[in-house]
C-alpha cells in the first residue's frame, strides 16, 4: 500500500493521458488529416470521426496537433489542437508527492489535458470551382490573397 502511495500521482489517478477528440464537419464526410507538432501524420480519414490524441508529446513536453479539413468545392482549413497544465497536477503536493509531480505525471502525460474535446468546423464554399468557367468579381469581394496576385491593365 505504501508503494502505491509513493508511486502513484494526483494526475495520473484523476484524469487520464490519452484524450478522445470528436471531429465534425458541415458538409459531412469532409476529409481531414491530424498532424502532430513534428509533422508526422497520426490520422487520415473523413468526418465525423472520433481520434484518440495523446496528451503528452515526451517528458514534461504537451502535445500539439493540427486538423486539417478538406473538400472538393470548399476551402481548405487548418484548426489547432492544444493542451493545457491539468490542474489537477497541483494535487501532487498533498497527494503524489516529488515522485508524482517530477517523474509520474510527466512520463505518463497525465499532466496535461486536452483544451476542447470537440471539434466542429463550418467549411467555406470555395471561390474557386472545379470546373473552368468565367467569373466576374467586384474588387472589394475577392481575398485579400488574390489582390497580391492581381496586375494592373492600361
Amino acid at each position: 500500500m505504501i508503494a502505491t502511495f509513493l508511486f502513484s500521482s494526483c494526475a495520473s489517478i484523476v484524469t487520464r493521458s490519452v484524450y478522445p477528440l470528436s471531429i465534425n464537419s458541415n458538409p459531412t464526410n469532409a476529409m481531414i488529416s491530424v498532424t502532430n507538432k513534428r509533422g508526422h501524420e497520426v490520422y487520415s480519414g473523413n468526418t465525423p470521426a472520433v481520434v484518440r490524441l495523446p496528451a503528452s508529446n515526451g517528458f514534461f513536453s504537451k502535445a500539439e496537433y493540427q486538423v486539417k479539413f478538406s473538400a472538393d468545392g470548399y476551402e481548405e482549413i487548418t484548426i489547432p489542437v492544444t493542451f493545457s497544465l491539468d490542474g489537477w497536477y497541483f494535487g501532487n503536493i498533498l497527494f503524489g508527492g516529488i515522485i508524482g509531480m517530477l517523474i509520474v505525471d510527466p512520463a505518463t502525460g497525465a499532466m496535461w489535458k486536452i483544451d476542447s474535446e470537440h471539434l466542429s468546423v463550418t467549411l467555406r464554399p470555395s471561390a474557386i470551382s472545379a470546373t473552368p468557367e468565367m467569373k466576374i468579381f467586384d474588387i472589394n469581394e475577392i481575398p485579400e490573397k488574390w489582390k497580391e496576385l492581381l496586375v494592373k491593365l492600361n
